[in-house]
């Protein structure tokens, strides 16, 4: 336990420098106008399908498909002395290989708000709501078996927080404060939010802690465009251990419909597994811009 929480102290302290570092050097660069009042809405879809047949191939192999539906979204509302961020990240697709019935290969909804309050400094204060969780059933197969591991709020996680924050145009913004974490869960307490050393099977945890978050939205080059989230929560009562959630996505437009998408996902919960989580997803298909 000990070697994982330096591991992930390094990756706290390495990625603030990382992100402030990155935006720093960016200030040289050149200046862009700040968003004029009134709402601004983006919202983009990507769509993924590979598949594979095979008939009378010597070499081997087994039939497969697999699809992806991807919808990140921003609803911001800028006015004088207030800001109103919304985001929205869904993704779902499936996979089917051989004689095997099709299974979930990527189950994603998070949904977050964050309202600035403008000081005129460069940091200002805020409060933040967000929800993550999934959508469908999730299944471990294991010799043949199938057992339901997770559903839709099941679980669900839930961040209400309030600290300062620093923006960048629209290139870095970053926020540190206090937050409440819980955690929902509804068949699966054993797995999620259970306290071992309780007599009882609690269906919810709570967590009272300091919370930082870490926005990147950098052009790389003229069709090339990373986007980075890093959120760290630490609950006063454990300081030591960090849950980390980072999400990185690089796009690359091939042309105006089709892209290239990478995305690399990091997840670290303590209550949940001692160990890190990764998800990594390659994909070409059709994007398109709704508004």
């Amino acid at each position: 336990m000990a070697k994982a929480t330096a591991i992930f102290r390094a990756i706290w302290l390495g990625s603030m420098v990382l992100f402030l570092s990155t935006a720093a050097s960016l200030q040289a660069g050149e200046q862009k106008d700040p968003l004029p009042p009134g709402w601004h809405k983006t919202l983009v879809g990507n769509l993924n399908f590979t598949q594979n047949r095979f008939d009378n191939w010597t070499q081997g192999g087994e039939d497969s498909w697999a699809w992806q539906l991807d919808l990140n979204g921003k609803f911001i509302h800028e006015a004088p002395t207030t800001r109103w961020d919304n985001s929205l990240k869904f993704s779902f697709g499936r996979t089917r290989v051989g004689d095997a019935g099709s299974r979930k290969a990527a189950d994603e909804l998070k949904l977050e708000s964050v309202f600035t309050f403008k000081l005129g400094f460069y940091i200002n204060p805020y409060v933040s709501v967000t929800a993550l969780t999934q959508v469908a059933p999730g299944f471990e197969h294991l010799d043949g078996q199938k057992r339901s591991v997770s559903n839709f709020l099941d679980p669900g996680y839930f961040t209400q927080g309030t600290g300062f924050g620093y923006a960048y145009q629209e290139v870095f913004h970053f926020r540190l404060g206090m937050a409440l974490k819980e955690t929902v869960t509804r068949n699966h307490p054993e797995r999620f939010t259970d306290d071992p050393a309780t007599p009882e099977l609690e269906k919810t945890r709570t967590e009272v802690g300091a919370e930082s978050s870490s926005d990147l939205n950098l052009k790389l080059h003229r069709n090339i465009l990373w986007t980075s989230k890093l959120n760290l929560f630490s609950d006063f009562s454990s300081l030591e251990a960090v849950d980390v959630t980072w999400d990185n996505l690089f796009t690359a437009r091939v042309t105006r419909l089709i892209a290239v998408n990478f995305n690399f996902n990091l997840f670290y919960d303590r209550d949940i597994s001692p160990k890190r989580q990764i998800k990594q997803t390659l994909s070409v298909g059709l994007t398109y811009s709704f508004f």
